[in-house]
């Protein structure tokens, strides 16, 4: 535990010589950052590093990578995921990378002007994304990295998943993805300081799309069974069930923590 809000878990037999077998996997959310290192040739989990509870996240990371030997290693291959508030998904029948330019007129938040496109075959959609600057250079600090919209995990769970609202959590924000008749309908991330504001957002999620209570809830993230927030979900839904990571996986280094902390930034693992 590096401190209330950090903890990083490790495989005591990693060998970072053979970091260039391994892959490394970097989310970062509103409130919180996270890397994973997996052994691309035993399929295993070889370390999982969490920090919650960041007032400016790119700052967190920034120090973290000045001071953490394993994220100066050489891996075969780096995939990053970061929020940003500038998202758009664009069916596929109407994406044109010529007409890319134009989409960034729509987004929320200045950016630095560098547009990402992560196809989606399954939901037959593109997304469009940017980051500020700042994020931005946060990238730099790996090289030939993937870069991927935060969301891309939970994506990638919901294509081998039925149908359900998907709700993914940290300690201080949670994401919503709703996917009905294999389309997403509805995605968004929310910043939440109290129970009281998740339980706003959920009904007004349920109100608005009209989401009935045998709907199936996926739940992942900073979450426990009848904790206040499940509590919460129990009010308006009768089927929670915990997303895991995928199961072929090896997680024995997880072991000390509840597997279902981590199965979004996992499933990063799996986004082409």
């Amino acid at each position: 535990m590096s401190n209330n809000n950090s903890i990083l878990l490790i495989d005591p037999d990693f060998d970072p010589a053979t970091s260039l077998n391994c892959s490394l996997i970097v989310k970062m959310g509103y409130d919180s950052f996270s890397y994973a290192i997996i052994n691309k040739e035993k399929n295993k989990v070889i370390a999982v590093f969490d920090e919650q509870e960041c007032e400016d996240v790119v700052k967190k990371l920034t120090d973290k990578i000045k001071t953490d030997s394993y994220l100066g290693l050489n891996f075969n291959d780096v995939k990053i995921a970061s929020y940003s508030a500038n998202l758009i998904n664009i069916p596929t029948e109407l994406y044109s990378e010529e007409s890319l330019e134009a989409n960034a007129q729509y987004f929320a938040e200045p950016h630095d002007g560098n547009l990402h496109v992560q196809a989606q075959p399954y939901f037959k959609f593109n997304s469009i994304f940017a980051f500020d600057k700042k994020t931005s250079a946060i990238f730099e600090n790996f090289k030939d990295a993937k870069i991927y919209h935060e969301s891309a995990g939970l994506l990638n769970l919901a294509t081998t998943a039925t149908d359900g609202l998907f709700l993914d959590f940290t300690v201080g924000s949670f994401s919503a993805l709703f996917v009905k008749n294999g389309k997403v309908i509805f995605q968004k991330s929310y910043d939440i300081e109290n129970t009281d504001e998740f339980n706003y957002y959920l009904l007004l999620i349920k109100n608005q799309l009209q989401i009935t209570e045998e709907t199936s809830i996926k739940l992942s993230g900073i979450i426990h069974e009848k904790d206040q927030r499940h509590n919460v979900i129990s009010k308006y839904f009768t089927k929670t069930t915990m997303l895991l990571p995928q199961s072929d996986l090896a997680l024995e280094a997880l072991e000390d923590m509840p597997s279902h902390y981590y199965t979004t930034l996992l499933a990063i693992y799996k986004c082409v």
